[in-house]
């Protein structure tokens, strides 16, 4: 995997890298830490830029917490994660500002933490972790203050977590979406609390990615906004050739838009990926 993220990083040359969770499985490894740090240590090497979010892998261990796992990557010195804001849900939560040239806010990247396993099995809600009422409190008052900050108009902005929203089960089951679904489900929570609802209302982010479901690389829009799978670096849980790489974004400076296309470990570049029909009855949005 390293030397498939060495060739796509020197090939690409971004200005961030983003882990958007399972960075590590953290119960299989016998030094989470030490693999933590090798996971990064590409973009360390090369001297780029990265942030993370976390999956439901990363803190699976009885004495790795995604706390320290936070903590953890702040001490590398080309990180830009921020430390975490006070009384808020999970660990890994936080914004960074894109500066333009003359030094003020062009856009936002919001990073959260979708966190692991649901914490109601015990009322039969069971499966993945969703996010949480104070996330998205506090996403939509930072949202508020940047808007505000620039002047009244959103932000143009961009959303990193790991575990899918329910509405990517909508846009592959409703609307028209580009690129590929080979997981037999779509692995979102069973709790829909609403984060989507919030991202249209505050109207800055104009696309999110996820990871979580290894075969799935899709994407699609919902109210305006492009819900993004990545592409996985490791071809795990799937019976047939997926090959691994990376999901690429490219922000446009003054506009309210982001181009996307994947690159394979093999050197191939796709920006036209294949289109699928809903398969259920199409969305009616008047």
């Amino acid at each position: 995997m390293s030397t498939m993220m060495r060739e796509i990083l020197e090939a690409e040359r971004p200005d961030l890298v983003v882990y958007t969770g399972d960075v590590i499985a953290s119960n299989k490894s016998p030094d989470p830490v030490r693999a933590f740090r090798e996971a990064l240590a590409v973009p360390e090497e090369l001297q780029i830029p990265w942030a993370a979010v976390f999956g439901n892998h990363d803190s699976e261990a009885p004495d790795f917490t995604r706390e320290q796992l936070h903590k953890l990557q702040l001490t590398h010195q080309y990180c830009y994660a921020k430390p975490d804001p006070p009384h808020v849900h999970g660990s890994g939560n936080y914004v960074l500002e894109i500066l333009d040239e003359q030094q003020l806010p062009a856009a936002a990247l919001y990073f959260l933490d979708t966190g692991s396993y649901s914490s109601l099995v015990h009322r039969g809600i069971g499966y993945y972790d969703w996010i949480r009422r104070s996330q998205i409190d506090w996403y939509t008052n930072t949202s508020y203050q940047l808007t505000v900050n620039n002047g009244g108009s959103p932000l143009p902005s961009l959303g990193f977590f790991h575990i899918p929203l329910p509405e990517y089960s909508d846009i592959w089951d409703f609307t028209i979406c580009y690129g590929q679904k080979l997981d037999r489900l779509i692995c979102a929570p069973p709790l829909n609390t609403g984060f989507f609802a919030a991202m249209v209302e505050m109207g800055d982010i104009m696309g999110t990615f996820v990871g979580h479901d290894h075969g799935n690389d899709f994407w699609g829009t919902l109210q305006g906004i492009r819900l993004c799978y990545g592409r996985t670096t490791r071809n795990a849980y799937l019976n047939q050739p997926f090959t691994t790489g990376a999901r690429v974004i490219q922000l446009t400076e003054g506009q309210r838009s982001f181009d996307t296309w994947l690159h394979l470990e093999d050197g191939t570049i796709v920006r036209d990926q294949p289109k699928h029909m809903p398969e259920g009855r199409p969305l009616q949005v008047e």
